[in-house]
């Protein structure tokens, strides 16, 4: 199904998006490599007892983090004071270099395309074994319906469009990315009770979408409407190997109950990885969490009660044999790098 048609005026109604567009998100990065060469960014000099943490995780789980461009990650991930433009360009082989940093969400996909150098670039400066979770452009997964954001302006309507997210993002991102792109994710936000209406109809289209994209890649889907959520949906997924985004995020249940009665999450080796993002706290919105835990270097918000669901559902992955990605946001308790180090420290326990 290529979305070509046109589409009946159903989906739409609600607030586009949970995050805001990065005032660089329509810009594409000028050509370059991004290793780190002399001049480029130095990693935080390398601390054994977090290289002993992590040779005790299975090697089928892999942490990472929603970007990489944070300068409060001074003395954590970086061996020095950078500023967010120069960790952007150049940070990422430094971020690589964390003993328990082994993938990396691309949040900013989200807002416009990468371009072939940024794509280059990213894939140059990790290592064989790290994986890439790369947010879907928006456009696919914004009803023609909806109110679009201001980043979306100017981009064509392409919800649930086979080929445009084939021509856009999977083809360039696996030729140019090749095994390190770990999971294309689809991030639908608030769709409203007019779309929900049309549950049925949602997910056949998904479902028809799904099909039709290339094989040979992880495709995940994430939701900020828990009424999407079924045995249905489920069956949908898993129709065409895609898998569920769980999410820690104040509109969905606890994450280990998105996983439904049949412990979909958890169905080992043959299913697809096991996909989770940590976004934020279930009492705090994401600006009232960014201005509270600026810069990024502490952990000011602790919660204990998601992050051992989390771990709990890590490790029963990992014991079935599943692959695991866990993509945590700074807004999730105050410093990704340090929640994913609290993490590994409870999985190993």
């Amino acid at each position: 199904m290529s979305g070509r048609e046109p589409q009946p005026d159903l989906f739409g109604g609600g607030s586009h998006d949970d995050t805001a567009a990065p005032a660089s998100a329509a810009a594409s990065d000028p050509p370059g490599r991004g290793r780190a060469v002399k001049g480029g960014v130095a990693p935080q000099p390398v601390d054994t007892g977090l290289t002993a943490l992590a040779a005790r995780l299975p090697s089928t789980v892999r942490f990472g983090t929603s970007t990489w461009s944070f300068p409060g990650w001074a003395g954590i991930v970086y061996g020095g004071d950078y500023d967010e433009a120069k960790l952007a360009r150049d940070g990422l082989a430094a971020y690589a270099r964390h003993p328990l940093l082994r993938a990396v969400g691309v949040d900013r996909s989200f807002y416009a395309p990468l371009n072939a150098p940024t794509l280059e670039r990213m894939a140059a400066a990790v290592p064989g074994d790290f994986r890439f979770l790369m947010k879907a452009h928006a456009a696919l997964t914004t009803p023609k319906s909806a109110r679009r954001p201001a980043f979306l302006q100017g981009a064509p309507e392409a919800f649930l469009d086979a080929d445009y997210a084939t021509r856009v993002v999977v083809d360039p991102a696996r030729r140019l990315l090749g095994e390190k792109l770990g999971v294309v994710l689809f991030q639908f936000s608030p769709l409203g009770e007019r779309v929900l209406r049309h549950r049925a109809l949602l997910l056949e289209r998904l479902g028809a979408f799904l099909a039709a994209l290339p094989r040979g890649v992880t495709y995940a889907c994430e939701w900020r409407d828990a009424a999407m959520l079924g045995p249905d949906y489920h069956a949908t997924l898993a129709a065409s190997g895609a898998v569920h985004g769980l999410c820690a995020h104040p509109r969905m249940p606890p994450v280990d109950e998105q996983c439904g009665d049949a412990g979909v999450a958890l169905a080992g080796p043959s299913a697809g990885p096991l996909v989770i993002r940590w976004l934020l706290r279930r009492d705090r919105g994401y600006d009232e969490a960014r201005a509270e835990y600026a810069p990024f270097d502490e952990l000011c918000d602790p919660d204990p009660a998601v992050r051992g669901r989390i771990a709990a559902l890590l490790s029963a992955a990992a014991a079935g044999g599943r692959e695991a990605i866990l993509i945590v946001n700074n807004k999730a308790e105050g410093s990704a790098p340090l929640s994913i180090a609290a993490l590994a420290e409870q999985m190993v326990r």
